[in-house]
């Protein structure tokens, strides 16, 4: 009977796989919603512990959660608008300066090669040849085909994921108005379907990868908040150019383990490129030495003692997750990675005290 459904499985795969595609894109609002919820559900814990928390009077018992995710919301949206508004104007007048210093610098690249010898003559009137012989009508066609192709793609996509994240916020929002009964109505599932060895085994998972993520949401947050003040109060000090958006830009980035603080690092260094190459590099020695201290000290404090996991395992997380999911792996591989090596290291304490050793490089995650 196996075999046979084995069998069925792999020869109906195609239909099997389409339904499951149908289905897991229906889910993608509720997937997406219930993410949503789990960050904002922690600003709204810390407004709910401090609104009232002695008050037991039933009016405010049934308005303390809504004015908390109002609140959480406030407070986010008034995060995310003072980052474009320090970040935005800057970075328009950077585009203004990079276009306008673009066909001089074009031109001098051109003086160099001819200069250099690498642009000669014969090039030139071979290039001149082959744009001659070049079918421009068949081109242009082909090349505006495309890139209608891919607008059209473009703004679907645009459309498809901005009705999906608002279906997933409106949903995100009845999921935290409603947590405590979901968490009533969960408990009662689990206890009528499960054993009670099991359900006391799922109940201590999903505390560690609660408590994982919690702190690791925390610790991200507060380690880039630090980096991104450091760095912009570095450059005030240097005389670097656009100091508050590059530091808001360092603080964005930082919220991606390992990789961030880099990749700001690199768009910082190019975008004072275009203004003076000699504070571009100051500034590229400046960010390598903040790196190094927020690697050294700020990420393992911050993040890594919160989390309790070491260093190599950070960054093997990093890797894995974000050769499978991208960006998003990233930033969830390093929570995962770290509610698996608790997991593990309680077990292993539990069945191995007679054997650990309180200086034990497995106890020991920094």
């Amino acid at each position: 009977m196996a075999a046979f459904a084995v069998y069925l499985g792999i020869y109906y795969w195609p239909a099997i796989e389409g339904v499951i595609r149908v289905a897991l894109s229906s889910l993608v609002p509720i997937i997406l919603g219930f993410v949503l919820a789990y960050p904002l559900n922690i600003l709204m814990s810390f407004y709910e512990r401090h609104l009232f928390p002695q008050d037991g009077q039933p009016l405010v018992l049934r308005l303390r959660p809504i004015v908390s995710l109002v609140a959480a919301i406030a407070s986010l949206v008034g995060i995310i608008a003072a980052v474009v508004v320090i970040v935005v104007p800057q970075l328009i007048d950077c585009v203004r300066l990079l276009v306008d210093e673009l066909p001089v610098a074009l031109t001098s690249f051109g003086r160099w090669l001819e200069d250099t010898g690498i642009l000669t003559p014969e090039t030139i009137d071979a290039i001149g040849d082959s744009l001659e012989a070049f079918d421009w009508k068949t081109g242009v066609g082909s090349a505006a085909s495309v890139i209608m192709s891919g607008v059209v793609d473009l703004v679907a996509g645009i459309a498809s994921g901005t009705a999906n994240f608002v279906l997933a916020f409106v949903f995100a929002l009845f999921v935290l108005l409603s947590k405590d009964r979901l968490s009533r109505q969960a408990n009662l599932v689990l206890e009528r379907y499960l054993p009670g060895h099991a359900l006391a085994r799922l109940r201590y998972v999903i505390a560690v990868a609660d408590d994982c993520f919690h702190r690791f949401l925390v610790g991200q947050c507060a380690e880039a908040a630090i980096l991104g003040v450091l760095c912009a109060l570095g450059m005030l000090v240097l005389g670097l150019p656009h100091p508050w958006m590059i530091g808001a830009l360092t603080a964005f980035m930082a919220l991606i383990p390992i990789v961030g603080a880099l990749l700001s690092g690199v768009i910082g260094a190019f975008l004072i490129l275009m203004e003076s190459p000699i504070q571009a590099l100051v500034f590229l020695v400046f960010i390598i030495v903040l790196q190094q201290l927020e690697g050294d000290l700020i990420y393992p404090h911050v993040v890594g003692s919160s989390i309790q996991l070491p260093g190599i395992w950070v960054l093997a997380a990093v890797t894995v997750g974000g050769g499978a999911f991208g960006i998003l792996g990233m930033f969830v591989g390093v929570p995962l990675a770290a509610t698996a090596y608790r997991l593990l290291r309680n077990d292993v304490y539990r069945t191995g005290q007679a054997v650990a050793q309180p200086n034990d490089e497995f106890a020991s995650p920094r």
